[in-house]
């Protein structure tokens, strides 16, 4: 700082520290292919995901109705035609008939127009039957209870009105 020269003196740039090497990396491992030639008539597939075949499905039969037929005392048989219906006796003023019409058979006078509606309940798998009369149903011998639904079972006696005047036996088949 006097101005003397000190000799050979070199100013130096400020030291920079130098970074660390970086971590050796893992030598990548090379796997050799080999080397397949492909005929001229040979077709190379891809390989897809299996697929189990997906059986063909058939759906079960719709369950069959049975049939619902009632047995007069006199031997003659009513069936009902279809799913549910009404039991009774056809008059003029009505604009459909019942499914079981009882029109002339004796002592029809007892008989209500819709005496008795009859249905297929497929959850208790049973017909039923409802008493919408005003003379009554019987089932073997027991009276019911207008409006409410009761089963019918196979081989049962059922009675309209009262008197004993017009039986049948319940076949279900």
């Amino acid at each position: 700082m006097c101005g003397t020269p000190v000799g050979n003196v070199v100013s130096s740039a400020p030291v920079q520290p130098t970074p660390p090497p970086p971590p050796p990396q893992p030598s990548p491992l090379v796997v050799e292919q080999p080397n397949y030639q492909n005929p001229a008539n040979f077709t190379v597939e891809q390989s897809r995901p299996y697929v189990p075949a997906t059986p063909s499905y058939t759906p079960p039969p719709p369950p069959r109705l049975p049939l619902l037929k009632l047995i007069h005392a006199s031997g003659r048989e009513y069936r009902l035609p279809g799913e549910a219906g009404y039991i009774g006796r056809c008059s003029q003023s009505m604009t459909l008939p019942p499914e079981i019409d009882l029109t002339g058979i004796p002592n029809e006078g007892i008989i209500s127009r819709r005496h008795a509606r009859v249905y297929w309940d497929w959850q208790q798998n049973a017909y039923m039957i409802v008493d919408m009369s005003t003379n009554g149903i019987y089932l073997n011998g027991n009276p019911l209870t207008p409006g409410v639904q009761y089963r019918l079972f196979n081989g049962a006696s059922l009675q309209l009105g009262q008197d004993n005047l017009i039986n049948f036996q319940v076949v279900i088949m």
